[in-house]
């Protein structure tokens, strides 16, 4: 599946389940090196969740083995950094502004059908350079950042941690399994669960959570699945902010990067506007067996679940059209049965004429009122073989459809199985204020179904937004798409002036213009916590020029120029696209783990550089979790080497000055860990920016945290 929609819309398509990383060797006799230890770290702002998975892979052949690493990244999850340890050294791999290599495949076959399974739709697959030798150990670090699925008040994070599917391959006990879920929120945090596994501990302030969870010995066979749930009392339209020095921008577009998140009121008190309504199913041969079945399905619960208000109709292709109605009626309880009874009769067989189906489709609409969101829904699993077959002439076609009947229609499309004309569902979708999406041939009926749910609710029709004065720029998803109840519009955008200015959110609803004002401040320095805004902008930019790039034949000058842009985008705010990847790598001495944060190394007159090469003999890591924090966080370092003595733990303030110190027992090869909680010791420090350092035996790490309140 290509998944070509912008972010915004991702936000309303359920998020797929993924799980731990796999190593395939290049040798035969193993397919696949067992893994021994997962560490989960998560970090989430709001919605924005910055993942880091450290693994830690076991060669147990005799051989020195060169290896993929290959990780199911989430569909809209973009990787920040990828580390790596193998004999005794660390390595960061590389940004390239080349596509990523492919499975191999292991050392006894090829790729096999369960392992692309196991991958997904959007694997992450790195080949490394260094061998890993005989009974020896390979750790890896992934940090990848993802916005968080939502809706009505729920927000869900998953990291699967299953390796059912692999499970002959990779039969064994996991050493150590461990999940640390740190959340902050502006929105007050009403509940948090671990739906997956029992959690060790839960806490909850409400502007901040915690989940730990760790077991060992045991098999990783099972998800990890967390739900939060925001207070619904607060809605409205949040602001986040940063604003960077010259040095770190690498555009003409602002120092400034904004994240607006906007959502109306979902409970009763929020009218909803009438929808008129039209199902298009493909019922050409290809679609006989489950597909028609499910087709079936998910157009009798979508019937089972319009509005009263809403007016309907279902047509349905194959070489011949056909229609429910011939015009968009009421939805009635006789309507609704007579359309369930239409439905039951569905069968696929003949070609696929997709100009017919919008050809009866399109005209319905001209008697619907400005007034109501004209929705269409078309899903088909193969290209157009009948009616219009050029590809161009059927775009211009729907086009000019829509153009005569002087219908506002939003047209949302969806590809089933890998048969289909991207080019064609994209363009229809983005040239009519839609989507476009790719499904398996078995996630017909769930994902259709949930997405009518996600769309079944309009408040704002014909968006728009307006800033006074106009200092606002490069503001992504480019086209807005109408606002439901219980959804959110988020927006990512620059600017270069930090000074007060009026955001408006407009559009229609029932008839009659609708403005929402704002005045969001606008932060005219480094905000640390809010370092995944310009990520988040750049992924959103990158997502809408992919919709543009799919529109065009590759290979085109067009094409070739949106390409371009992709890759300096992703090269220059490090988050991989697909025309990018992870490729070589090079030796990192002391390298900073908090750097996965966005953090910054230098603010004020804190100065913390790189340390030496004799870390990576002794100290190998330090960081805290969670960071930023307002109570208390964990200072945690590694130590590489079986040595007895004290490790001194040093906390300074931003002007430089010793704010605390603790002494830290070392007993051998190991990792330690000190819960700084300045809120119930001292309960007088002031919030801000702090730097620590850990000493032991002659060797320093550095790093730095914020503390709020």
């Amino acid at each position: 599946m290509k998944n070509i929609i912008t972010l915004i819309y991702v936000l309303f398509l359920s998020t797929t389940l993924y799980a731990n990383g796999v190593i395939i060797p290049d040798s035969a006799g193993i397919k696949y090196l067992p893994l021994i230890s997962s560490t989960v770290e998560v970090s989430v702002d709001g919605q924005v969740a910055i993942t880091k998975a450290t693994q830690i892979f076991l060669n147990t052949t005799e051989d020195s083995l060169k290896i993929q690493y290959a990780f199911p990244m989430p569909l809209e999850a973009s990787a920040l950094s990828l580390f790596y340890k193998t004999n005794s050294q660390w390595y960061e791999a590389k940004f390239s502004a080349t596509e990523q290599d492919s499975i191999s495949g292991g050392g006894e076959t090829t790729v096999d059908y369960e392992l692309l399974t196991y991958l997904g739709e959007n694997p992450l697959i790195y080949s490394m350079d260094q061998p890993i030798y005989a009974d020896s150990t390979l750790t890896v670090e992934l940090v990848y950042v993802e916005l968080l699925e939502y809706k009505l008040g729920k927000v869900n994070y998953n990291y699967p941690n299953d390796y059912d599917i692999i499970a002959d391959s990779i039969d064994r006990s996991i050493d150590l399994q461990k999940l640390q879920f740190r959340l902050l929120s502006d929105r007050t945090i009403t509940d948090i669960k671990l739906l997956s596994h029992t959690a060790d501990s839960i806490t909850n302030t409400g502007t901040g959570a915690n989940i730990f969870y760790s077991i060992a010995g045991q098999k990783a066979n099972q998800d990890y699945s967390i739900q939060y749930m925001l207070s619904q009392e607060e809605l409205g339209l949040y602001s986040y902010s940063t604003f960077l020095p010259d040095t770190m921008i690498p555009d003409p577009y602002g120092n400034g990067f904004f994240l607006f998140v906007a959502e109306p009121d979902p409970s009763e008190n929020q009218k909803v506007i009438d929808k008129v309504f039209t199902l298009i199913i493909d019922r050409s041969g290809s679609m006989s067996g489950d597909k028609i079945v499910q087709a079936r399905n998910a157009a009798k619960f979508i019937t089972q679940n319009l509005n009263l208000g809403d007016k309907f109709n279902i047509i349905d292709f194959a070489s011949d059209i056909t229609s429910f109605r011939g015009e968009h009626v009421d939805f009635t309880g006789e309507n609704e049965t007579a359309a369930l009874a239409y439905i039951d009769n569905l069968l696929a067989t003949g070609s696929t004429n997709i100009s017919g189906a919008f050809g009866e489709a399109i005209p319905q609409f001209s008697a619907a009122s400005s007034n109501t969101a004209n929705i269409i829904i078309f899903f088909t699993d193969g290209q157009q073989t009948a009616g219009i077959t050029d590809t161009d002439q059927l775009i211009e076609y729907v086009d000019n459809l829509a153009v005569q009947n002087e219908a506002k229609i939003s047209i949302f499309t969806f590809g089933i199985g890998s048969s289909t004309n991207e080019r064609l569902l994209t363009t229809l979708a983005a040239n009519n204020n839609g989507l476009a999406d790719f499904l398996g041939s078995d996630e017909l009926e769930e994902k259709i179904t949930e997405f009518y749910l996600l769309i079944r609710n309009p408040v704002l029709i014909n968006t728009s937004i307006l800033a006074e004065p106009g200092l606002l720029a490069e503001i992504y998803p480019r086209r807005l798409p109408n606002l439901y109840k219980g959804q959110q519009m988020i927006l990512a955008g620059r600017y270069d002036e930090a000074v007060p200015f009026q955001l408006t959110l407009g559009g229609e609803a029932f008839g009659d213009p609708v403005s929402y004002a704002y005045e969001p401040v606008l932060s005219d320095s480094i905000i640390p916590q809010y370092a995944f805004i310009p990520k988040i902008w750049a992924k959103q930019k990158i997502a809408d020029l992919l919709t543009e790039y799919y529109q065009l034949n590759p290979g085109t000058t067009e094409a070739d120029s949106i390409k371009s842009v992709i890759i300096d985008i992703s090269l220059d705010y490090r988050v991989i696209s697909p025309f990018t990847s992870f490729k070589g790598s090079f030796e990192t001495n002391g390298r900073d783990d908090q750097s996965y944060t966005g953090g910054y190394t230098a603010v004020g007159s804190l100065e913390f550089d790189n340390v030496s090469e004799a870390v990576n003999r002794l100290l190998l890591s330090c960081r805290n979790f969670p960071n930023p924090f307002r109570h208390s966080t964990t200072i945690a370092f590694e130590v590489t080497e079986g040595i007895h003595g004290q490790a001194t733990i040093s906390i300074y303030d931003a002007l430089g000055r010793l704010v605390a110190e603790y002494i830290i027992t070392v007993e051998g090869e190991d990792e330690y860990e000190l819960i700084w909680n300045p809120a119930e010791s001292q309960p007088d420090l002031a919030a801000g920016l702090f730097g620590y350092t850990i000493h032991l035996n002659g060797e320093t790490l550095k790093g730095m945290m914020i503390y709020q309140k």
